[in-house]
C-alpha cells in the first residue's frame, strides 16, 4: 500500500510566515504517521516520519520544507534547534 503523499501549503503562505530577513519559525513533529506542512495564524508545523535519530529528522523536514517552496534543499539553512522541535530555517 502507497503512502499518501504530503499535504503542503501555498509556497507563498509558507513564506509570508518568515521575517524581514527571511527567517523562518518552526514547530516539528518527528516521527509522525502522515508527513506535512501546515501554517495557522503565522505558525508554521511541520509534520515528518524520520525519527530524531542522527539529523535525520532535521535532513527530512529541510527536505519537506524545500519541496513545498519549489526550491532546493541545499538554498534552506537550520540556524537553530538542531535537537529541539522549535527551529529556525534561513529561506533563500
Amino acid at each position: 500500500m502507497a503512502r499518501p503523499k504530503a499535504d503542503l501549503p501555498p509556497a507563498d503562505a509558507i513564506r509570508a510566515c518568515a521575517d524581514g530577513e527571511g527567517r523562518l519559525a518552526l514547530h516539528v513533529t518527528p516521527g509522525a504517521r502522515v508527513e506535512g506542512i501546515t501554517v495557522v495564524s503565522g505558525k508554521v508545523t511541520v509534520k515528518v516520519r524520520a525519527k530524531p535519530q542522527d539529523g535525520a529528522a532535521n535532513d527530512a523536514v529541510l527536505a519537506l520544507l524545500a519541496r513545498a517552496l519549489g526550491t532546493a534543499p541545499s538554498r534552506l539553512t537550520l540556524l537553530r534547534g538542531a535537537t529541539s522541535r522549535e527551529k529556525l530555517v534561513q529561506l533563500d
